[in-house]
């Protein structure tokens, strides 16, 4: 029986974790065994962490996107297979777009006994307004050319987070998709709360057309759509000063004094992810927009003397900002309670795309 391929794309902030979580739990309990596949273009990742808590296998391919390193990601999910994995998910890089032509068609050429899953693309409501309604949005240009490009290679596009939507909110906007982008097939899911993804998972299953739209590419404005993010990776020591401390207060100090910086700077954020792990238990908070809120997951009593904090931030700002204005965050954070010193850091540009392999023509 041929193992089945999952790809879940979308962009920065719109869920993609927390659907490979959910969905993997799901599988899971319908007896199936699950390998999920994490991608960055630099290690230390928070999606890794998080994910390998969960009952399903962990791989990760870091340094590049899965079409620039087509064979990294290949080996990644057979080393899944090759452990028992029936189903493997995998997310690519959040900036990552012209996947029919580099990674689905390759795998349908190359490597036939995967059963290769629809395009999904995940799609965040305030992005789309973005896209399709907004006029001032300040997110760059080409990172918005980068997001409709997504939807519009989609097999699928499941628009998400509709716990945060009114009914005639959700409707209007999957009214909007179905007209945007008429190729693709149009569903609603709540990746935090399950709503939809039953549905979502028996129509992909059953669905054998994947990567049917193979879409024209500037590659110019791919590649500025990408580079106008500063992409930082770091992973931090804690360590009280007097006494316990709770990290979930911890996390919010940090978040916040980020989300300050980066509102003075009018920098728009792709994603701004935090995990804190202390005597085996985890917190994990988030930031998606400019305009969003800081959301908190996990352990509200997680306290102790020592910590582990993993932050990737995806700021629209180049890496030398990005990279100061962390620095001075963590150092701010500290509030006389905490020492905190940072282990590895890695702020950087993505360079430009160069995929191992591109298909002009769907099979």
């Amino acid at each position: 029986m041929k193992a089945k391929l999952i790809l879940v794309g979308g962009f920065l902030g719109s869920g993609k974790t927390t659907l490979l979580w959910e969905s993997a739990r799901r599988l899971i309990g319908q007896g199936h065994t699950v390998g999920l596949v994490t991608n960055d273009q630099a290690p230390d990742l928070v999606d890794t962490a998080f994910l390998s808590r969960s009952d399903a296998r962990v791989r990760e391919v870091s340094g590049s996107c899965f079409c620039c390193n087509f064979s990294g990601f290949m080996d990644a999910v057979q080393s899944l297979t090759q452990q028992g994995a029936d189903v493997v998910i995998a997310e690519p890089v959040g900036s990552c777009t012209d996947l029919p032509a580099t990674i689905l068609q390759p795998v349908k050429d190359r490597n036939p006994e995967m059963d290769l899953a629809p395009l999904t693309v995940l799609a965040d409501p305030k992005r789309i307004r973005q896209v399709l309604i907004e006029n001032n949005s300040l997110m760059h240009v080409n990172a918005l050319y980068i997001l409709r490009l997504q939807m519009e290679e989609a097999d699928r596009i499941l628009l998400n987070k509709i716990d945060t939507m009114s009914e005639e909110e959700r409707d209007a906007m999957l009214d909007m998709l179905r007209q945007a982008f008429p190729n693709g097939k149009v569903a609603a899911v709540s990746a935090r709360t399950g709503e939809g993804l039953d549905d979502w998972l028996t129509a992909i299953f059953n669905d054998k057309e994947a990567g049917k739209h193979i879409v024209d590419v500037d590659y110019d404005r791919y590649a500025e759509g990408e580079a106008a993010l500063g992409w930082l990776n770091a992973v931090i020591n804690l360590e009280s000063v007097h006494g316990n401390v709770v990290w979930e207060e911890y996390a919010r100090r940090l978040l916040r004094y980020l989300h300050e910086a980066f509102q003075k700077c009018h920098a728009e954020i792709g994603h701004i992810k935090l995990a804190i792990e202390s005597g085996g238990k985890e917190c994990l908070a988030n930031l998606t927009h400019l305009g969003g809120e800081i959301m908190i997951h996990g352990s509200e009593a997680l306290a102790g003397m020592r910590a582990l904090c993993i932050l990737n931030a995806r700021v629209q700002m180049s890496p030398p900002e990005l990279e100061s204005i962390v620095r001075s965050a963590v150092d701010i954070s500290k509030e006389n309670s905490v020492s905190a010193t940072i282990q590895a850091l890695q702020c950087l540009m993505p360079g430009r795309p160069n995929p191992t392999y591109r298909y002009t023509i769907p099979s």
